[in-house]
């Protein structure tokens, strides 16, 4: 943790301040918890009145609001938030163990400068890892496996041979990547196994969540566009490509040969059949099974999942469907009774 001026502060986010520049900052915190030494921000205008009753000693906004504390103002303040954050407290440090004695690493494998390599670690042959990265505990890395600069892999990550990680790219505790696709040809009542032949391809900055698997390719390679971010146990089918910037949620699912295109955000066990398109700027909404070809910029809900303005619209006469169904049938009886009267 590093001690910041709120002038510190501002200069590396680019903010503008409002009050005392002087004054010190610790921490950071929500606009509920903060307290005195430590900046807030809002970027949400339905919790600007807890601006007014924090006791923050600094907060990030986008424009002047009614406070006690102090006022960076900023574009963006949730981002001004994130780079506040990482000045004060930075991103996790890791222990910089060389390679161990107890790590297993082949031969002919190709490690990169400043590499950390841990215990019951094992790397592969023929695999080329680049500079600065680390290999946690339990890691296995497989054979004519590549990985870029600055990557880290925590422990009992599994990258399956053949597989290319980017730079920059963090892989979770417990995640896979590359093994085999769920590929079997069913005949005469059994399943026989499809040589799953693709690869796994990570672009840069690419993160993936603990508990993910991403599988490899039958033919076409699996592909996470760079920038991506895959929460914690989403699945991957062989084939799916995935644009770059996109934001899976924990418990997404996406079946093989699917196609998202870039910035999509796929909410919490939303599940997508395989061999569709998605488009652009795509939002999902937690739970949806998506089963058509969605256009760029739609935002859906539901399952099947439709149109989130005609979705809100069917799911709020949910509620009312018992009161629907009995005045249904009462005018159903209504109408019998009158085609009775008429036969009469």
């Amino acid at each position: 943790m590093h001690q910041k001026t709120v002038q510190e502060i501002s200069d590396h986010v680019g903010g503008r301040i409002i009050g005392d520049a002087a004054v010190v900052i610790e921490s950071a915190a929500t606009l509920d918890s903060a307290g005195p030494g430590q900046v807030t921000f809002l970027s949400n205008p339905k919790y600007a009145p807890r601006v007014q009753t924090t006791q923050a000693t600094a907060v990030l906004v986008s424009k002047k609001v009614e406070t006690n504390a102090c006022q960076i103002i900023v574009e963006d303040p949730y981002y001004a938030f994130m780079q506040a954050v990482v000045l004060l407290h930075g991103h996790r440090q890791h222990p910089q163990t060389g390679i161990s004695k107890q790590a297993s690493v082949a031969g002919s494998a190709k490690i990169g400068k400043n590499c950390n390599i841990h215990a019951f670690a094992v790397v592969s042959e023929n695999t080329v890892i680049g500079d600065n990265c680390h290999i946690y505990p339990g890691v296995f890395v497989g054979p004519h496996v590549t990985i870029g600069d600055d990557c880290v892999l925590y422990p009992n990550a599994v990258i399956y041979d053949g597989c290319r990680i980017g730079h920059r790219v963090i892989v979770q505790s417990n995640a896979s990547v590359g093994q085999d696709g769920f590929g079997f040809a069913t005949h005469k009542g059994e399943h026989h196994k499809i040589p799953q032949i693709g690869i796994v391809i990570l672009e840069d900055d690419v993160e993936i969540g603990a508990g993910c698997v991403v599988e490899r390719g039958t033919l076409d390679n699996t592909l996470i566009g760079k920038g991506s971010k895959l929460g914690d146990s989403v699945a991957i089918g062989h084939g799916t490509k995935i644009g770059p910037h996109c934001l899976l949620v924990p418990q997404a699912g996406v079946a093989g040969s699917a196609e998202l295109g870039h910035h999509c955000v796929l909410g919490g066990q939303v599940g997508v059949v395989g061999h569709i398109k998605v488009g652009n700027m795509v939002k999902v909404g937690a739970k949806a099974g998506v089963i058509n070809d969605v256009p760029d910029g739609a935002t859906i809900v539901g399952t099947p999942a439709i149109d989130a303005n005609k979705a809100r619209r069917a799911y709020a006469l949910i509620e009312t469907l018992p009161e629907i169904r009995q005045k249904l049938r009462a005018l159903d009886k209504q109408v019998q009774r009158l085609a009775g009267d008429q036969e009469t």
